[in-house]
């Protein structure tokens, strides 16, 4: 891992950059809280002036993730914008209605906890099967609650009759309260195997990257900083647009050696700039 460099905290690279892309699961927390010192740290990064969005692959708007973030004890002035694919596929959806005229369509979404925040808004009927369904929205996954064959046996007949399908959380795996479990990319997968499309919204793909880079007002590259615990989504999105990156060594890579960390930035052909083991300050 030539030219990568190992940093103690956040405090070793904040003059250099602006503005910070932060995910949320991995870094900021797990699957059970908050991970030690990970709030303190982010209201230390936005008293030195930089601007920070927390950039996540949840199927759920940005609002609904600000209220959790809060609920779990992180101070909600520490960051300017929490940004989500859900979002980002909310807004796009909206903006085709607009455009396209507005006739309501049935959608099957398969999201998690009942989430319904989605579909709120938009012109989307929700149906619970994929016979009749005219398109799917794949925002969330029970993989810890529902095995993979029964996602197969509801999104089957939909992929077969080439319904289009948005996958609003490219994450393929997640982290839960009793470990990790399949996400709602590998869901998207799934639907894929069984023939179908998929359009897929969130971190390492562009449209997430463009509305960030939008709120912040289009700066130079060079001056935004991307923070994750993901290779295939964090460090390849950014790398993807240019932007600077720290690879934070908790979440999911938390049990992997330096030699599997390696393999992975040749498999998706990006390395960070940084290595930090913990966010911290």
């Amino acid at each position: 891992m030539n030219g990568i460099r190992t940093i103690p905290g956040v405090s070793a690279i904040a003059g250099a950059y602006d503005a910070f892309l932060i995910d949320q699961y991995g870094v900021l927390r797990d699957g059970r809280g908050p991970y030690p010192g990970a709030p303190e740290t982010l209201v230390r990064l936005k008293e030195a002036g930089k601007r920070v969005i927390i950039l996540s692959n949840s199927g759920k708007r940005s609002m609904e993730n600000d209220h959790r973030l809060a609920e779990l004890g992180f101070e909600p002035r520490s960051w300017n914008w929490f940004l989500t694919s859900g979002e980002v596929a909310w807004q796009m959806l909206r903006r085709e209605a607009e455009t396209g005229g507005r006739v309501a369509r049935k959608c099957l979404l398969v999201s998690r906890d009942g989430d319904l925040s989605p579909l709120k808004g938009l012109d989307l009927v929700r149906t619970e099967n994929g016979e009749d369904a005219d398109i799917v929205l794949l925002a969330g996954s029970e993989g810890d609650i529902n095995p993979l064959s029964h996602y197969e046996h509801l999104l089957r007949p939909a992929a077969e009759r080439g319904v289009p399908c948005l996958c609003t959380n490219p994450d393929k795996v997640m982290l839960t309260k009793t470990g990790d479990a399949f996400g709602a990319g590998r869901i998207a997968e799934l639907y894929e195997e069984l023939g179908g499309k998929v359009r897929w919204i969130g971190k390492p793909f562009p449209d997430i990257y463009d509305f960030a880079l939008d709120f912040l007002g289009r700066p130079d590259p060079a001056r935004v900083c991307a923070i994750g615990d993901s290779v295939e989504h964090d460090i390849a999105g950014a790398a993807a647009v240019g932007l600077a990156s720290v690879l934070v060594t908790t979440g999911i890579l938390e049990r992997q050696s330096d030699e599997e960390r390696r393999l992975l930035f040749v498999e998706h052909g990006a390395a960070p700039d940084f290595i930090l083991p913990k966010f911290l300050w």
